[in-house]
């Protein structure tokens, strides 16, 4: 759905969990997401965060998270569920610093927020069909879940100047953006969902996370990179819904 604003997908009816996707990642990583949950009451929606469409002055997570407000406000929405993985994840907690009220529970799943490991800080080689492949396949514990079409995308983004420049800028915007001391202000109900084996926010930042955040509680997924959501579409499923249950959300 679009409108002159917001580009989003919807799905269902019900308790809203709105999905924050990462820096590299697009809606269609949540595809198992939009299928499962509205069978069980929930509307499942997804805005396309302005990457590419914000000025460079407005191409920060602090800008994202009042995007988010923006979108939320014009659905009418109340008592959210955020979902967010990687870069989306730290909007998400922004979101939730600056929004409480509007929050009534917090997924992060490889979120950035305290520490991450970049692609490459400015990416030297992105011409580089195979080094941009191996970065890629890097990401996930199955290098099989880097389809050709995942890597092509990829690679297409980091070679297009504009959007290379957004990138750089979003990253240096997260690591600015460090959420240690606000992490336990943000007393909201958080699921920390994790791959044992990311390599990109390892297993050492969820202990973090689950430390810092008064009400959170960590699940782990075996043989899982980054995007558990992706890797392992039914765990995270399973894990996701009892979690939900569990606060009856």
């Amino acid at each position: 759905m679009s409108n002159t604003k917001f580009q989003y997908l919807s799905k269902g009816d019900g308790q809203p969990i709105v999905i924050l996707h990462g820096l590299m990642g697009g809606l269609s990583n949540f595809k198992d997401v939009f299928e499962f949950f509205p069978s069980l009451g929930y509307q499942v929606i997804a805005p396309e965060l302005p990457i590419y469409s914000s000025n460079i002055i407005d191409t920060n997570l602090k800008h994202f998270s009042k995007y988010l407000f923006s979108f939320v406000k014009h659905l009418k929405l109340k008592d959210i569920i955020l979902l967010g993985n990687s870069m989306g994840g730290h909007v998400g907690l922004i979101f939730s610093k600056m929004y409480p009220n509007l929050v009534k529970g917090l997924v992060l799943t490889g979120s950035s927020g305290l520490y991450e490991n970049s692609m490459g800080d400015s990416y030297p080689k992105r011409e580089d069909y195979n080094f941009i492949k191996t970065k890629t396949e890097g990401v996930f514990y199955s290098p099989k879940i880097a389809t050709k079409e995942v890597v092509d995308e990829v690679y297409q983004t980091v070679n297009d100047r504009k959007k290379l420049i957004k990138i750089l800028a979003l990253a240096k915007s997260a690591i600015r953006h460090n959420m240690s001391k606000d992490l336990p202000k943000i007393k909201i109900p958080t699921a920390l969902i994790w791959g044992k084996n990311d390599s990109v926010t390892p297993p050492e930042v969820a202990l973090e996370f689950e430390k810092l955040i008064p009400m959170s509680d960590l699940f782990w997924i075996n043989k899982c990179g980054h995007a558990p959501m992706m890797e392992h579409p039914q765990k995270f499923n399973e894990i996701l819904k009892s979690w939900l249950l569990k606060n009856n959300f």
